[in-house]
């Protein structure tokens, strides 16, 4: 704990102890925490934040038949969609049983094609997934375009008139921070595959480098200050 803010509010933590005490409460361990005396009511920016619940509300709006995602951080947008409707779950992790029947998991490397099924769904999400495919942080097999290959087996899955939802970290040029991530220009993903012939761009949002969100934004915007962003895609199937 740094000296200045115990200094600062240490006085006003143990006169709060001294006076719950004298109102008679029992105190069975001391655990001083003074952060929160001036934290907010929570966060509400970056990535995560952001992304999860927006995606989360146009999976709510769109109501597709099917949704599979693939990914995704189970703690955030899964849960989401998870407490309105069924999702199934795509990850090269092994993920426990859970209890919540909403949440149906399938392990699968999605990089190999062998183990791909086509036009099985109307509707998928790959959340600050893509960018870590080949690059072994995960227990997958090293590969240079992994995420390339995941993201073609990917528009393989969707049918026709689907929707992809897709997101990674942006920047001013394309990155990789092995074996962290990858960061792309925002418009890389348009070089990634043929297959973009046969989908379509509906609408690009982004989180700035402060996390703040910005809504339906066009793919010329200035991102001059974005070193390490996120970008959300809503593609539709043709």
């Amino acid at each position: 704990m740094k000296l200045r803010k115990l200094l600062k509010y240490y006085p006003k933590y143990l006169a709060q102890k001294i006076k719950f005490k004298k109102l008679g409460g029992e105190i069975t361990h001391n655990y001083m925490i003074l952060d929160d005396y001036v934290a907010s009511a929570g966060i509400e920016s970056g990535h995560y934040f952001h992304q999860d619940l927006l995606v989360a509300s146009f999976i709510k709006k769109n109501n597709p038949k099917k949704h599979i995602d693939i990914g995704s951080r189970i703690d955030g947008f899964v849960a989401h969609v998870a407490s309105f409707r069924e999702i199934d779950v795509i990850d090269i992790r092994n993920l426990e049983s859970s209890e919540h029947e909403n949440i149906n998991f399938i392990q699968k490397d999605m990089m190999n094609k062998n183990s791909l099924e086509e036009n099985i769904t109307d509707s998928i999400s790959c959340l600050h997934a893509i960018e870590h495919f080949g690059l072994g942080r995960y227990g997958d097999k090293i590969e240079v375009n992994g995420h390339i290959n995941g993201f073609n087996n990917i528009i393989k899955m969707l049918r026709s008139g689907g929707k992809l939802y897709i997101s990674f970290p942006i920047g001013k040029r394309n990155e990789v921070h092995f074996n962290a991530h990858r960061v792309f220009h925002h418009k890389d993903i348009f070089n990634w595959s043929e297959s973009l012939n046969n989908i379509v761009l509906e609408r690009f949002d982004f989180v700035d480098d402060k996390g703040k969100l910005h809504l339906n934004k066009n793919l010329d915007t200035d991102f001059k200050d974005t070193y390490y962003g996120c970008g959300i895609y809503t593609f539709q199937k043709l």
